[in-house]
């Protein structure tokens, strides 16, 4: 039976000789409700509504332990902001990404997919993982560029 993540972390932070602390339960609390992507700095705004004691530098310590677990994974969209998403129970997906107002969307393309493997194939390569982000206009932003709002 696969782990909850709570466990999955608790064992990873064990493994590094440190404490599962209550901080750290609530950052994950706060951080497996989220929906999307989140900077460390929107975390942490999230996390002090209801736990003010808690600093920005253990959130901050507490997402690079996630992404290290595996439960979380770091993704930079062009915009110079790290954000974290949720890998727990995730499916891989790509990113369409907007370039005027940053909104991104997660999509999946077996085509795509199918696409980079034989790439990867042709090229000797054995495919461990990739990003892929397709940057653009989202139909919003494009309705505005052409004034249609």
């Amino acid at each position: 039976m696969t782990k909850d993540p709570y466990a999955i972390f608790s064992d990873f932070v064990a493994r590094k000789k440190l404490k599962m602390t209550p901080q750290r339960r609530q950052i994950l609390d706060v951080f497996l409700a989220e929906e999307g992507h989140v900077t460390s700095e929107e975390l942490y705004q999230k996390v002090k509504r209801d736990a003010s004691s808690i600093g920005q530098a253990t959130v901050y310590r507490t997402l690079k332990l996630l992404a290290d677990s595996g439960l979380a994974k770091a993704v930079e969209f062009g915009d110079g902001a790290m954000r974290y998403e949720i890998l727990y129970g995730q499916t891989h997906h790509d990113h369409l990404i907007c370039e005027e107002c940053g909104v991104n969307v997660e999509v999946v393309d077996p085509a795509i997919e199918r696409l980079q493997e034989e790439v990867a194939r042709r090229h000797g390569f054995a495919l461990t993982g990739h990003k892929l982000y397709l940057y653009g206009l989202c139909p919003d932003c494009q309705k505005k560029r052409a004034g249609g709002l």
